[in-house]
């Protein structure tokens, strides 16, 4: 009896995960589809679908929950406390873009009023914080970096690389897209700085400034 009721709450789980899948698909493609466009495309009767979700917004709201769940598990299963800083850093960005292009719609339906969605996102925050910090540590990022900014500036490019990513299906194209994020990142976008030559010439120095003279002797 025990067996058989687990088999039934693992049936029930596969059930709904096929409605939620359907339902990102559905409503990413068309945010207005109602609960029967829902359940042609997870190829259940439309009773079943209101059987595990009683409303439109019930399931929406299991969705954004789902999605919540997913991103949290995409950033901790990149190890980003114990894995060698840049292999954390790629291997974040390329879950987390999984997670953003894969459920675009119910990662756009969390709402960070919500405790759970709030608690999620600061666990995630305080792991990134950390990360970059064993970045820093590790001569990736210099040492006068403000580590804040560099955060932020991390959150855009990962939701540009999101957008940019709405159409791709293949892992590979993904892990391409995390690759220049990342890049972006510690390198950006601008030629490598050439220092100015040191040449003096009759005891000025390339600035223009006797050589002799230091800054605010004047």
């Amino acid at each position: 009896m025990e067996t058989r009721g687990r088999a039934l709450r693992a049936d029930a789980e596969r059930t709904v995960l096929t409605i939620l899948e359907a339902a990102e698909r559905v409503l990413a493609a068309d945010p207005t589809a109602s609960m029967e466009q829902i359940a042609v495309a997870a190829g259940v009767a439309r009773t079943t679908v209101h059987r595990r979700f009683a409303t439109r917004e019930a399931l929406v709201e299991a969705l954004a929950t789902w999605a919540t769940e997913r991103f949290h598990q995409a950033v901790t299963a990149a190890r980003p406390l114990t894995s060698p800083p840049l292999v954390a850093l790629h291997q974040v960005t390329a879950n987390v873009l999984q997670v953003k292009i894969g459920w675009s719609f119910a990662m756009s339906r969390t709402a960070p009023s919500d405790p759970e969605a709030a608690r999620v996102h600061a666990d995630v925050l305080a792991q990134c914080d950390r990360l970059f910090r064993r970045a820093q540590e590790a001569g990736l990022m210099s040492a006068d970096t403000d580590l804040k900014w560099a955060r932020r500036v991390y959150y855009a490019l990962i939701h540009e690389a999101a957008e940019e990513g709405r159409e791709i299906v293949d892992v590979g194209a993904v892990d391409q897209l995390a690759a220049r994020v990342v890049d972006t990142l510690l390198h950006g976008v601008g030629a490598p700085v050439q220092p100015l030559p040191r040449t003096t010439v009759g005891g000025v120095g390339s600035s223009g400034r006797d050589a002799d003279e230091h800054p605010g002797s004047r």
